[in-house]
């Protein structure tokens, strides 16, 4: 066995069609996009490092560059005993929520809603809607007025007050007691949403938040049909990403990436962290989370961001105009709320690094130390997934992998970036 973990270690390339009924992109050797090979040999000795130091089970990477995949590349292993294939199924938990952007945008470009109308216009339970200073001894929230109503631009970059319960804070323990994160049903979320006041005055900082999941109320609400299935009709079926959705086909069980935890010695332990339920991904879920809830593929994401990378079309299918990514694409977070470090929460935020709708931005990447290109949109989950998508440089970059300790400031991210771009040896003309 310790033979074939050390094989799994060293990487392996995946140019080939997985066995699934996912498409994926049309390939192209490194050197006619522009990569040195020898160079893109210190990504993969990172990721090599990760298996064999224990800090993931497995992974899965893929680069593209002009829409074509440069390599797509398996580590380890999908599970204890199954090595990792480029068509496993993983849970992206926060990689969902530019899907859900891109939803609001389709719904957008219909005229469905404007970026600076209150929420409260679709959303009338959030009429009147308070901010909280404190709890009182009987546990009741001690609130103030919000000084302007939290609008749709507010609600889609993370800056109109709502919560998700991570903090200290009293808004985010009034919306844990609430139970609204376990609620059965987007309708129930939404009513009990409205009976917490909001953390903090509207456009004053930058806070993760729910406000993705009520966005994916707003989508269903606004189309008339039931969130996933907007998703799938809109998004999954033209992109045909055949791989994503809130279930797996219990068909498909068989291919689900295992997932892991690092305990406080940092070993390498099967299952969610202590007090992290793991719902079976084969039953449908208590809601449909914009949030968070999506499953999805190597191959289905990379087709996901190819199309934003393609300014909103793949293979023929116009999901998005370009000036409808390139508004996703642009800061709307005030610059004072960028340049507080007391609002940064887990992210890095500054004048050079913002947020645009639903998606982080890197808006002068040279003035923030970094080598990707301006405007380069991105996004991570709790289970350590990462993507990229730069428009300047033409490059798609997607990373799975199935550990809570790796995300954030402890992913993958930080790491293969840097790595990707001293490989780039061919700027975009």
């Amino acid at each position: 066995m310790k033979v074939i973990h050390a094989l799994l270690c060293g990487g392996s390339a995946l140019m080939l069609a997985p066995a699934s009924a996912a498409t994926p992109l049309p390939t192209a050797t490194p050197e006619a996009q522009g990569f040195a090979v020898d160079r893109l040999e210190r990504l993969h000795g990172a990721m090599r490092d990760a298996v064999s130091k224990g800090q993931v089970g497995g992974a899965l990477t893929l680069l593209a560059r002009h829409g074509r995949v440069v390599e797509a590349r398996s580590y380890g292993e999908a599970a204890p005993g199954r090595p990792m294939t480029r068509d496993a199924i993983f849970r992206i938990y926060s990689m969902t929520k530019p899907v859900t952007g891109v939803a609001m945008m389709i719904l957008f470009e219909e005229g469905k809603w404007k970026l600076d109308d209150p929420v409260a216009k679709y959303i009338p339970e959030f009429k009147d809607i308070a901010v909280a200073t404190g709890i009182d001894a009987q546990g009741r929230a001690v609130t103030e007025p919000a000084r302007h109503a939290p609008t749709m631009r507010e609600l889609m970059s993370h800056t109109g007050g709502f919560g998700y319960g991570f903090t200290q804070e009293a808004g985010d323990k009034l919306l844990v007691a609430s139970g609204a994160r376990e609620a059965l049903g987007l309708p129930d979320m939404i009513a009990r949403m409205a009976k917490v006041p909001l953390l903090y005055q509207p456009g004053t900082r930058w806070q993760y938040s729910m406000s993705v999941d009520v966005q994916g109320y707003l989508v269903e609400k606004l189309s008339g049909m039931p969130f996933g299935r907007f998703l799938e009709q809109r998004i999954f079926a033209p992109l045909r990403m055949a791989d994503t959705g809130f279930t797996v086909p219990t068909a498909k069980a068989g291919r689900l990436a295992a997932v892991y935890h690092n305990d406080a010695t940092g070993a390498l332990l099967p299952g969610a962290p202590p007090g992290r339920a793991l719902p079976d991904a084969t039953q449908p879920p208590s809601f449909e989370s914009g949030g968070g809830g999506l499953f999805s593929t190597l191959d289905d994401y990379a087709r996901f961001a190819q199309m934003l990378a393609s300014k909103g079309v793949l293979d023929g299918a116009r999901i998005l105009a370009p000036a409808t990514v390139e508004l996703m694409g642009t800061n709307v977070v005030p610059p004072a709320v960028l340049g507080d470090p007391d609002n940064q929460f887990y992210r890095i935020f500054s004048r050079h690094i913002g947020f645009g709708l639903d998606l982080q931005l890197v808006m002068d990447a040279r003035a923030a130390g970094r080598l990707e290109g301006a405007g380069t949109m991105s996004w991570e989950g709790a289970a350590g997934t990462w993507f990229w998508v730069d428009p300047a440089n033409d490059v798609v970059f997607v990373g799975m992998v199935q550990n809570f300790a790796r995300a954030g400031p402890a992913g993958f991210d930080p790491i293969t970036r840097p790595l990707v771009y001293q490989a780039l040896v061919e700027p975009a003309k």
